[in-house]
């Protein structure tokens, strides 16, 4: 007999899979060295433009930041009358005299390099800005819509000109992105992040401060910002980082001028309580900033308006960057004595909280080529406007130009067509020769020198008293753009 075999068991039943979930698209998040890379890359455009072109947006671009910096180096240079009457101060001089000084050690003597050599902490302190920008936007968007902020706010055209100047607009902006991203970080956590969060976020303010003094306005708006939001903590370490950085002032104003905070006191009695500013330099009304500003502000910016002003439909606070942009071009329409670089730094702030919008909202679009093409076209549109902002004539040919004329044998350079604020000042001249400006042949200072065999070097605007100075002896030996440069044995 035959035993049976048993039947095996039967396999249990596989049940059918469930049908696929969609899943989020995760950001890769960039490794530490090319986010690095990354953002020096986008940095170093406005400064390789700043340096390669010259120019200046302002006179105060040389004779407030520049030339007293070459002053302290070499002890001859023109200072201007704020600097005779103390209503600056000498910070951001004193680090660019710091690394002249260090080019001066090595023998460079050629002011197109020795410029570049300047523009070091400059750039530094504009690629911090922009990882602010990053970290500020990582928050909303994730690591690919913070890189898309970053280009955003790096590539537009106002951040291209002004960046890389040596205007305490813009110092004092690239500070103030800096406390913008620290004064946004969620103050819940270990106490030791918020410390660090508000003394980083005093400090830069207080810095934005002392690179240019009218900036105490984001202080007051960021300070009652964190009032009505209730972050006393943060206000707290946030008060302690600015007196610490307020006590410098004073030690530094106490040291140069002679009294604690001579530098602040003097500007704002010129500026704000004697009305001296508007005397000198005249009043306009607020109308005078509508069309700079339209021409400021980026076209991709005015697509994230509306998407800023959800929170107030929702009954939740305004962003700090977009409260305190307000706050400042509010009080900027109301001031008598206007000018087109002080909307730069409410500017770039505004810009900061519009590209996160921007970013986040391009972010949550489900397809990556719709995605990727909705950046590249906010990207380009950024190029389109600030053509025209600021409206005045950078002159980067002169300066090119008075370069060249003052290199080799040089003893005394006449310009003619520009005033003494509108010419380079011994930075660019470079050398501790006589120069003269002038604007007509019959102008005493053009009589002078051409009489003066001394000065073997001329620089001339679009041809003016070119026949006189050929007469003179001058020849013509090369032309910068609408300059022509001459000289003579």
């Amino acid at each position: 007999m035959n035993a049976s075999t048993p039947d095996a068991p039967e396999a249990p039943a596989i049940p059918p899979a469930p049908a696929e979930l969609p899943v989020p698209a995760v950001q890769p998040e960039p490794s530490g060295r090319l986010l690095a890379l990354g953002l020096l890359a986008v940095a170093l455009v406005p400064t390789v433009l700043a340096v390669r072109q010259l120019g200046r947006i302002h006179p105060d671009e040389v004779f407030q930041a520049l030339e007293p910096a070459y002053w302290r180096v070499h002890g001859y240079g023109v200072l201007a009358w704020e600097w005779r009457e103390g209503l600056r101060n000498w910070f951001a001089p004193g680090v660019l005299a710091a690394f002249l000084k260090v080019a001066h050690g090595f023998g460079i003597t050629d002011p197109r390099v020795y410029r570049g050599v300047v523009a070091l902490p400059q750039l530094a302190l504009h690629a911090w800005s922009l990882w602010a920008v990053h970290r500020f936007a990582q928050r909303r968007a994730g690591p690919w819509g913070a890189a898309l902020a970053v280009v955003l706010v790096g590539l537009s055209a106002p951040v291209l000109l002004f960046a890389g100047r040596t205007l305490s607009e813009s110092f004092s902006a690239s500070f103030l992105l800096v406390a913008m991203e620290a004064l946004d970080r969620p103050d819940t956590g270990p106490a030791s992040r918020v410390r660090r969060a508000g003394l980083l976020g005093g400090g830069a303010l207080g810095l934005a401060v002392v690179t240019r003094y009218p900036s105490a306005l984001f202080v007051v708006a960021a300070l009652a910002w964190l009032v009505a939001a209730r972050r006393w903590r943060l206000l707290a370490f946030t008060c302690v980082g600015g007196s610490v950085v307020a006590v410098g002032l004073g030690l530094l104003d106490w040291g140069t001028w002679g009294t604690p905070f001579h530098s602040f006191r003097a500007y704002v009695d010129y500026n704000v309580l004697s009305g001296k500013a508007a005397q000198a330099f005249g009043a306009s009304p607020p109308g005078f900033y509508w069309e700079p500003l339209l021409q400021a502000v980026p076209l991709w910016a005015w697509a994230a308006v509306p998407l800023s002003l959800i929170p107030l439909v929702r009954f939740r606070a305004l962003s700090l960057p977009l409260t305190c942009a307000a706050v400042y071009t509010a009080v900027l329409l109301t001031t008598p004595h206007k000018e087109e670089r002080f909307l730069y730094p409410g500017l770039v702030v505004a810009l900061l909280a519009a590209a996160s919008q921007l970013a986040a909202s391009i972010t949550t679009l489900s397809r990556p080529g719709l995605r990727n093409g909705a950046a590249v076209l906010a990207l380009c549109l950024g190029f389109v406007h600030g053509q025209g902002f600021p409206s005045n004539d950078l002159r980067a040919d002169q300066f090119r130009a008075i370069v060249r004329a003052t290199r080799d044998d040089a003893t005394g350079l006449l310009i003619v067509n520009e005033g003494l604020w509108g010419s380079g000042g011994f930075f660019y001249i470079g050398r501790n020769i006589p120069w003269r400006t002038c604007d007509w042949p019959q102008d005493a200072a053009f009589q002078a020198s051409i009489r003066d065999r001394t000065f073997n070097r001329a620089v001339t605007f679009e041809g003016r008293a070119l026949e006189e100075l050929q007469a003179a002896g001058f020849r013509v030996v090369r032309q910068v753009g609408r300059e022509t440069i001459l000289a003579r044995d």
